[in-house]
């Protein structure tokens, strides 16, 4: 079951939140799945996503590609939820550690997905800690760029329609690196 760490109303009324848990379990309008750019769910959150939410998240996402080619950092594709609680899965192309530029890439995979889930019309939208697992990004810097992407976002998106946003924290090493940050970050 998954645990609300701490809570944050930003300045423009969204709730941010840290949760421990498992994203696959979230009744949320979407989750994000730190995704390959062609969409291939075969490892870390995306096997987990697939393996939950069943083989039509699969099917859809090679739909995607097919139709929209290869997923860009800024430009996250979306699928069904298939089988989990979420409505929708929004495919976000997390950087790999040592490619360059990680951080500004990790930047617009969030602001990305916050973009695609207005369009979407959506209320509610849970992220895992993108690219901190098989793709190598330092957990505590990654925090960083993700709790200032998603302030820039509704700083500079005042119509959005999104009430919360929860970011999922998996392991106790990622979820030490992030409440870290977010100590310093809320204060």
């Amino acid at each position: 079951m998954n645990r609300l760490l701490d809570e944050r109303t930003l300045s423009t009324g969204q709730k941010l939140q840290l949760v421990e848990g498992d994203i696959t379990t979230e009744s949320v309008d979407a989750i994000v799945n730190a995704a390959n750019e062609h969409l291939q769910h075969g490892g870390g959150v995306a096997w987990a996503i697939v393996r939950r939410g069943g083989e039509i998240i699969q099917q859809e996402s090679d739909e995607w590609v097919r139709e929209h080619g290869p997923v860009t950092h800024a430009r996250p594709a979306w699928t069904s939820g298939g089988l989990l609680p979420a409505k929708y899965v929004i495919h976000a192309v997390g950087p790999v550690w040592g490619d360059g530029d990680e951080d500004a890439k990790l930047a617009a995979a969030v602001r990305g997905s916050l973009k695609l889930a207005d369009k979407l019309g959506l209320h509610s939208i849970a992220f895992p800690s993108i690219s901190t697992g098989i793709f190598g990004f330092p957990k505590g810097r990654a925090a960083g760029v993700v709790f200032k992407a998603i302030k820039y976002y509704f700083d500079h998106t005042r119509a959005s329609g999104i009430q919360t946003v929860r970011i999922l924290l998996f392991d106790q090493e990622t979820r030490d690196a992030f409440m870290d940050v977010w100590k310093e970050w809320v204060s």
